[in-house]
C-alpha cells in the first residue's frame, strides 16, 4: 500500500456525532479541520448514505444512520473506499458500545474521554491493515459485479426464452463462483487473526522479561529467596 511513515499522517481528524451535535471526535493535528467538518455536518441530508467533500488538499468523507453521523478528515491520496472502512469500523463499534442506550441522551463532546481513544486505536488498525482492507474490498466489488452480470444474463435469457435447465446451469456457476470468493474472503480474515495474535504474543513476552528483569535487578536473582530463609533461622 505504501511507505508506513508516510501512511501514519493518512488521517487528521474525526468524530461522531448524533445530527448536527458532536458526541466524541480525536485529532493529533491543529488547523480548521474540525471548524470545516462543523461546516459540512450543517449541511448534510438527513438520509442513510455516504458522502465526500474534497477541500486543500484533504477529503471530509461522512456516513450517516440512523440519526449518527461518522466523519474522517483524511488526505486527498486517501483512496475512499479506505477511508470508508474505517468510519464502518468506528459505526459498528460505537453501536455496540451505545446503541440505543447512553448516545441517545448524550451532551455535546461527552464521549470523548471513552470513546475518542478508540478513534484513534480504529485509526491505526485501518492504517496497518490498509492491504488486507483492500483485498477484502476487491472481492466484495468482484462479487457484486458478478451479481450484478449473472442478473442482466438471466434477464436476457428470461427475454429471450432460453430454457430452464440452461438458466439453472447459469445460477450454478453463479454460486460456485460466489464460494470461491468467499473462500479468498475467509483466508484473508484467518490471516489478519495470526497477525493479530502475534502481535500480542510479542508483547506478553516483553512484559514477563520485563518483569524478570526488575526482579533480578531488586533481589539478585534468588539471593531474596535465601536471605528469607536465614532470617528465618535465626533464633529472637
Amino acid at each position: 500500500m505504501g511507505d508506513k511513515q508516510h501512511e501514519e499522517g493518512w488521517f487528521i481528524y474525526s468524530f461522531v456525532a448524533r445530527g448536527t451535535l458532536v458526541l466524541a471526535e480525536y485529532t493529533e493535528y491543529t488547523g480548521n479541520f474540525p471548524a470545516i467538518a462543523a461546516q459540512c455536518l450543517q449541511r448534510l441530508p438527513a438520509s442513510n448514505n455516504r458522502y465526500t467533500y474534497a477541500c486543500d488538499h484533504h477529503t471530509f468523507n461522512f456516513l450517516l444512520h440512523d440519526g449518527y453521523v461518522y466523519c474522517v478528515v483524511a488526505k486527498e491520496t486517501v483512496p475512499k473506499h479506505v477511508s470508508m472502512a474505517l468510519l464502518e469500523r468506528v459505526k459498528a463499534d460505537f453501536k455496540k458500545r451505545y446503541g440505543g442506550g447512553k448516545a441517545d441522551t448524550a451532551i455535546a463532546k461527552s464521549l470523548n474521554k471513552e470513546f475518542g481513544s478508540v478513534i484513534k486505536e480504529h485509526m491505526l488498525y485501518t492504517i496497518e491493515h490498509a492491504d488486507e482492507i483492500e483485498k477484502i474490498l476487491k472481492v466484495k466489488a468482484q462479487i457484486s459485479e458478478i451479481k450484478s452480470i449473472m442478473f442482466d444474463n438471466i434477464e436476457k435469457a428470461i427475454d429471450r426464452g432460453e430454457k430452464l435447465n440452461e438458466l439453472a446451469d447459469k445460477t450454478t456457476d453463479l454460486h460456485s463462483q460466489a464460494q470461491d470468493f468467499r473462500k479468498q474472503g475467509t483466508k484473508i480474515r484467518k490471516k489478519m487473526w495470526l497477525h493479530n495474535m502475534k502481535i500480542k504474543l510479542v508483547i506478553l513476552g516483553i512484559l514477563l522479561l520485563l518483569v524478570l528483569i526488575i526482579w533480578v535487578s531488586i533481589c539478585q536473582g534468588f539471593n531474596c529467596t535465601k536471605q528469607e530463609d536465614e532470617n528465618a533461622n535465626i533464633e529472637p
